[in-house]
């Protein structure tokens, strides 16, 4: 479904659209969940027929047939708790894995600005404890509700056919537990919203802690991580110990009700006792049935629980899957095919937020396997620009087109697939080197890994290493160098081999003697490709076929390097700036 299919229809309809793919599985359970029913429906009946007839009757073969009958029905009742227990969990787990699946898939499909405004820890909670009731409602929820209603009804048709006075006093007692039950949940609901949405805080705190604990230790700064932690504790205490009182209140209310309705039962039956009005014996059978009653309906309380606990988990999940992505593809957009790699950026202007703008009226066209260096002061625009161009977002005034198409008009995948990119912050998964090489290219073969690796000047270190291409990097590539991440990212490039490169301060982390090196490679890997690079170290772009520079937001030079530092301009001045810091 479509972020507009999710916000037309409502979250319980969200909710059992997803049965529909295990309605097999939820059929064995709800099937097997009513004969457990029936079973607890039919023993008050044989005990008031064996108190009624075969005792005083002295049908003592018939009394233990029924009996051993009864013993095997019992039997039977245990085998068919287990298969709820274990299809119905496996239903619920289901039901919650599919709920997952969409989540992510929905979330991968989101635009960058969505992730510069959610925390990860905040989107981990609604992927992971958001949902955990909601296998719990998936599996008891109808479960227990049908089962429930089952049960009340048949006890109250059995109880008018023994005594319909006491069944009178249950069945009016019946809409007042409910009152009180609804009454109840809302409050329910509301502390459980909160819980969830405070879970998603301290989630979001920890993930936060875990990623800087380096930096955190570097300072020692321990004490101050803790007192953070402990902060974010205490508030996700105080609204679980919210959620507890009303939890507390609710079932607090519910018992009384049940308990006092089995008072009620034997204290009006007692009276019809004593005025003759009644036989013992059927005051007996009511209160078994009182008990299979109050069954039922100390579940519908629970169910009330898990209904809230469920739903503010659902209404969460409903709430990003009704969020649609900043950037969307066109109907029936084309691919970006047969790229030659021209781009041009026709009079842009770009401003996060809408608010302050980054880039104002910029304009460059760039050849076919034309190199052109980005230079110019932190803040200028020079990565925003080199985001623009993948549409990363979206400009707020002019075009960018690629080989003459706008890339409004063609599907991102296609843009993406077109387009390589090394960034100064390099992202390596928690995996083994092959694979985090392999990235550029799922499919690549061991040998075209191997040659990446030897483009990017990583092959001799990983060799060096125990395990090879098989040794894990740790998280975020922990166990690696610096510039060693950066050659793993440099090498998912040349596996990619896409016709258009953008490198932003991609060996920044390397030494001298291995940028050389890798330098020789790009130089070699751009013949015939369109490329960007973005740099501090000017001396990696002298051999640049043009070199641009941006500053507040605006091009202010453009030539080769000869050019602009006989210009006198911004990059003669950064030029003679590094110069003179190097002699020093």
């Amino acid at each position: 479904m479509t972020p507009k299919d999710y916000q037309k229809k409502r979250p319980l309809s969200i909710f059992l659209g997803y049965f529909k793919r295990h309605w097999k599985l939820f059929m064995v359970d709800i099937t097997c969940a009513v004969l457990i029913a029936a079973i607890d429906l039919a023993f008050p009946l044989i005990t008031r027929s064996a108190l009624y007839e075969m005792l005083p009757g002295k049908m003592y073969q018939l009394f233990f047939t029924v009996m051993v009958a009864a013993l095997g029905c019992y039997l039977l009742r245990s085998l068919l708790n287990y298969t709820v227990a274990y299809l119905g969990h496996t239903f619920g787990i289901r039901v919650e894995a599919d709920i997952r699946a969409d989540l992510f898939r929905h979330m991968q499909s989101m635009s960058f600005d969505f992730y510069d405004s959610n925390r990860t820890g905040q989107l981990m909670s609604r992927l992971t404890t958001d949902l955990f009731d909601l296998t719990e409602l998936a599996h008891h929820g109808p479960e227990d509700l049908l089962t429930s209603v089952l049960t009340i009804v048949g006890a109250l048709v059995v109880m008018v056919s023994v005594r319909w006075e006491l069944a009178l006093i249950v069945a009016i007692m019946i809409p007042i537990f409910l009152i009180v039950v609804m009454t109840m949940r809302r409050s329910m609901a509301k502390a459980s919203k909160g819980m969830k949405e405070k879970t998603g805080y301290i989630n979001q705190e920890i993930e936060t802690s875990l990623s800087g604990i380096r930096t955190a230790k570097a300072f020692a700064n321990e004490d101050v991580e803790n007192a953070r932690f402990t902060a974010a504790n205490e508030i996700y205490k105080t609204s679980k110990r919210e959620f507890h009182k009303a939890m507390g209140r609710f079932f607090s209310c519910t018992e009384f009700f049940l308990c006092s309705l089995n008072v009620v039962i034997i204290g009006v039956g007692g009276w019809f006792v004593m005025e003759n009005r009644m036989d013992y014996r059927d005051l007996l059978t009511f209160t078994l049935y009182i008990a299979s009653f109050v069954g039922p309906m100390r579940k519908l309380s629970g169910f009330s629980e898990m209904f809230a606990n469920g739903f503010a988990g659902l209404n969460r999940f409903v709430g990003i899957m009704r969020t649609e992505p900043t950037l969307q593809d066109k109907e029936n957009a084309p691919d970006l095919q047969d790229i030659k790699g021209e781009i041009e950026v026709d009079d842009v202007s770009f401003a996060y937020d809408g608010k302050l703008d980054v880039l104002r009226s910029v304009s460059l066209h760039i050849i076919p396997g034309e190199t052109v260096a980005i230079v110019g002061p932190s803040g200028g625009g020079k990565t925003t620009l080199c985001q623009l161009i993948p549409r990363f977002y979206d400009v707020s005034g002019g075009s960018i087109r690629i080989d003459g198409q706008d890339i409004r008009d063609v599907t991102q995948h296609s843009i993406h697939r077109n387009i390589g990119i090394v960034q100064q912050d390099v992202f390596l998964f928690a995996d083994t080197i092959f694979e985090n090489i392999r990235y550029g290219k799922p499919d690549a073969t061991m040998e075209e890994v191997i040659e990446a690796a030897k483009k990017a000047e990583i092959y001799e270190d990983i060799l060096a290493m125990p395990k090879g291409f098989d040794t894990y990097v740790g998280e975020r590539g922990t166990l690696l160098s610096g510039g060693q991440k950066q050659r793993i990212a440099i090498a998912r490039i040349f596996l990619k081999n896409p016709p258009i490169l953008i490198l932003d301060e991609a060996t920044s982390a390397l030494d001298s003697v291995t940028e050389a090196k890798i330098q020789r490679a790009f130089d070699a890997l751009a013949v015939g490709r369109t490329t960007l690079i973005i740099a501090h170290r000017l001396s990696t772009i002298r051999a640049a076929s043009r070199i641009i520079s941006i500053a507040d937001g605006v091009i202010t030079e453009s030539g080769t390097h000869e050019e602009l530092v006989n210009a006198g301009g911004i990059y003669a001045n950064l030029y003679n700036t590094q110069n003179a810091n190097n002699w020093r």
